[in-house]
């Protein structure tokens, strides 16, 4: 081999070389952008891809919930569980089992999906107010939502008929402390 092709096979070797080390740096580039935006992912936005998954809420005071995902949103999920519909804001839940890999931008999200829980609590308790409320010590209580303030919520012992509001004030539970909520019935 002469000197002249001896140095072209150097010179192609490096090059193909750096060509190895560009794309190795490319790939780890690649790898750190797609762990920094997965950083920014949020459980609203991975609890909104599986909508009719079967998952298994954990939520605390120790309720678990194994049933199907209906809904979600920002700051709730709706889990039909044992014949019931339940509530459970997201600040309650400690896991979540079955959700899809996937993960929807909230930017796509319907106008519905947007709501907060305590609009939901709300609007409910103008349809039905009777409920029943798991809450985050393990304790369970029923009444009827009166009113849904800022951070909490004011429950009447008892079943009202509908419509009835003239209750004096009831019990106030801060949403904080509801694991979960469904309908009286």
């Amino acid at each position: 081999m002469s000197w002249d092709a001896a140095l072209l096979d150097v010179f192609e070797d490096l090059e193909q070389q750096a060509s190895g080390l560009r794309l190795a740096d490319r790939d780890a580039e690649v790898a750190d952008l797609a762990a920094a935006a997965y950083a920014e992912v949020g459980l609203p936005e991975r609890v909104h891809a599986s909508w009719g998954a079967p998952v298994v809420v954990r939520s605390l005071g120790g309720l678990v919930l194994t049933g199907t995902l209906l809904r979600s949103g920002g700051d709730w999920l709706l889990v039909e569980a044992g014949g019931a519909s339940w509530l459970v804001p997201l600040a309650g839940v400690v896991s979540v089992a079955g959700l899809s890999a996937r993960a929807d931008d909230a930017t796509s999200w319907s106008v519905t999906d947007r709501l907060t829980l305590r609009s939901l609590v709300r609007r409910t308790a103008e349809t039905d107010p009777r409920c029943r409320l798991h809450l985050t010590d393990g304790t369970t209580t029923s009444g009827a939502v009166l009113r849904v303030g800022r951070d909490f919520l004011e429950l009447a012992a008892g079943d009202p008929g509908p419509g009835d509001r003239r209750r004096p004030a009831g019990t106030v539970v801060p949403l904080a402390a509801v694991a979960a909520l469904r309908g009286a019935s």
